[in-house]
């Protein structure tokens, strides 16, 4: 991400005046406090008494997105209930940790891992540690809610599945878009109907430098990092028997690593189009547009913030006052599902999501770099 707070007074400006819009005064506010908060640097690292009894929250990762959404919705929410903040920066996490009135920072995930006090951990922190850390909470019988992606191999797939099904410990994924109030809308609308879809996706999102962390090897590049959002509601728009299997065509490019053109074909007929595109600077933000076709529903959105639905000759709009992608809904369903009790059915059927969704997303991945077509298969439960 840009660090704006090394351009222009102008752009600085501007870029505040549109969040406003787009996002309300306390989420701008808290946008621009996270651009300070990634640039802290202490002389001294804080001595921290907050003494909070009710704390019983991990943070693993202070990042930007860390500082300016998890916590910020769940401080929202629940109050002051963050334990520990812990990032391999130490001056991030005690930043988080200052500003969010945390009882403590740390730069070494044990120490949350092994905190009797906390049974919730957010994990924000570099791709390839997602699962990594998230294994060793469900072993250790903690709750986890996972920053995308939550894999970047197939072995941390398997391995974090098994972890899912031998944990007291609940899984949550940060699919936010599904959360979305639009999101919801765009559902329900195509589940009313029979019949295959043909989904569209335009996404327009940041240009990356060529050594952005995303690119190392062992972090899983664009397609884990960002295509995985879409690649993961298109998935949970297809009903769950008509999915498997799904033939993955990629377009060939020769700017691979961020632009994508890939579709889709599911079991029953249904086709959809992904693209990606990573030019320059958007000003907004990431934009992105749906247009989506199922039986007599025909609808458009733009930006999880407008959408509009015909169903034959009836049409309706929604829009939001505000932008809303659905982070503080996945945010709190995290939260509230720590304390639930699966039966056995319950946790097998949250694997599977698990595993279809990520194992999507590691084909896709496969098939664009491969330059051919790949087919994903549905999760079959080991015997």
């Amino acid at each position: 991400m840009a660090d704006y707070t090394k351009y222009p007074l102008k752009f600085r400006v501007l870029k505040v005046l549109k969040y406003l819009r787009l996002f309300g005064l306390m989420r701008t506010l808290n946008k621009v406090r996270a651009a300070y908060h990634m640039q802290k640097k202490y002389s001294t690292l804080p001595n921290v008494k907050s003494g909070n009894t009710r704390a019983h929250v991990g943070i693993a990762g202070s990042g930007n997105f860390a500082f300016s959404t998890i916590a910020y919705y769940i401080q929202k929410n629940y109050g002051r209930v963050i334990q520990g903040a812990m990032d391999v920066d130490k001056n991030r996490a005690a930043s988080l940790c200052e500003n969010y009135s945390a009882n403590y920072f740390t730069d070494n995930i044990n120490e949350l891992i092994d905190d009797e006090n906390i049974d919730l951990i957010y994990i924000a922190s570099n791709h390839a540690t997602h699962a990594e850390y998230a294994i060793q909470a469900l072993n250790a019988g903690k709750s986890v809610h996972i920053e995308k992606p939550p894999v970047v191999n197939d072995d941390q797939l398997g391995r974090l599945c098994f972890a899912m099904q031998n944990s007291k410990g609940n899984v949550g994924l940060g699919y936010n878009r599904p959360q979305s109030p639009l999101g919801m809308k765009v559902k329900a609308a195509v589940d009313r109907e029979i019949g295959p879809m043909m989904i569209n996706w335009f996404i327009a999102a940041h240009a990356l430098e060529d050594d952005h962390w995303y690119f190392s090897p062992t972090e899983g590049g664009r397609v884990l990092g960002n295509l995985c959002h879409w690649i993961d509601y298109t998935l949970n728009l297809i009903p769950e028997k008509s999915r498997f299997p799904i033939k993955i065509t990629p377009a060939s490019s020769r700017k691979f690593q961020s632009d994508f053109v890939v579709s889709y074909e599911f079991a029953d007929g249904s086709l959809a189009v992904i693209t990606m595109s990573s030019k320059g600077h958007t000003f907004e933000g990431v934009a992105e547009k749906l247009n989506l076709h199922r039986g007599n529903v025909l609808l458009s959105m733009s930006d999880f913030e407008t959408l509009t639905i015909k169903i034959d000759h009836h049409s309706r709009r929604y829009s939001n006052f505000y932008r809303d992608h659905g982070h503080e809904g996945a945010i709190t369903r995290s939260y509230e599902m720590r304390a639930q009790s699966l039966d056995s059915k319950a946790r097998e059927s949250n694997v599977r999501n698990v595993w279809e969704s990520a194992n999507l997303m590691l084909r896709t991945k496969d098939a664009i770099e491969r330059g051919e077509t790949v087919t994903a298969y549905g999760y079959k439960i080991e015997t």
